[in-house]
């Protein structure tokens, strides 16, 4: 059993967190895209990257962890990616906002904080090692993924339909991949969640 003192479980849970963080950046500059304001996306990476190394070097100096070496780096990668991709979202989005005001981005704002959420809480409920309910949260993630893999299909017709120009058509589709990516990882982070548990149990 992975007990709430352990060490990995406890960088782990700050690593969702961190990530979380970074998608509630991206939800405001999401809402403003003319707000200038990259500082929390780097914070947020920056924290990520040094929880990350604190993983790795932690695992150097355990003789005993509480599931494989493997599987602790491979959870701390995944989600080590959610603020990178978020941070990289944030930029290319200021390069040019303009093309971006007045869209409506309500949907994915609303299941980017929802997806956020149930990762945190999958890794809270990681050291009860309770297959259904991680399985039930892992279901959830894959549920807004597809969601989001659908509104992406929407977004690219509306695209090609030749509403807008093509300087913004491109600008807009490089942004909706990106918030795309993000649900992928995401999705991502919760299958190894979810293995983790179906190994361990």
């Amino acid at each position: 059993m992975l007990g709430r003192e352990d060490k990995f479980f406890a960088l782990l849970q700050q690593s969702a967190e961190e990530g979380r963080a970074s998608v509630q950046a991206l939800l405001v500059l999401l809402e403003n895209p003319m707000d200038l304001r990259l500082d929390k996306f780097a914070n947020s990476r920056r924290k990520e990257k040094l929880i990350a190394n604190e993983i790795s070097e932690a695992l150097c100096t355990t003789f005993i962890t509480a599931f494989e070496r493997e599987d602790i780096e491979a959870l701390s990668e995944a989600l080590y990616r959610i603020p990178k991709t978020v941070e990289k979202t944030g930029e290319h989005i200021q390069l040019a906002p303009q093309f971006l005001k007045g869209f409506d981005l309500s949907r994915q704002v609303a299941m980017m904080r929802e997806a956020s959420d149930v990762l945190v809480n999958m890794l809270n409920q990681l050291p009860m090692m309770n297959p259904e309910q991680i399985s039930a949260f892992n279901a959830q993630l894959q549920k807004i993924e597809g969601q989001a893999d659908k509104i992406m299909l929407e977004i690219l017709e509306d695209l090609y339909a030749g509403h807008f120009n093509a300087i913004q058509t491109v600008y807009l589709k490089d942004i909706f991949e990106l918030i795309e990516k993000i649900f992928d990882r995401f999705r991502n982070a919760g299958n190894v969640i979810n293995q983790i548990v179906l190994k361990n149990s």
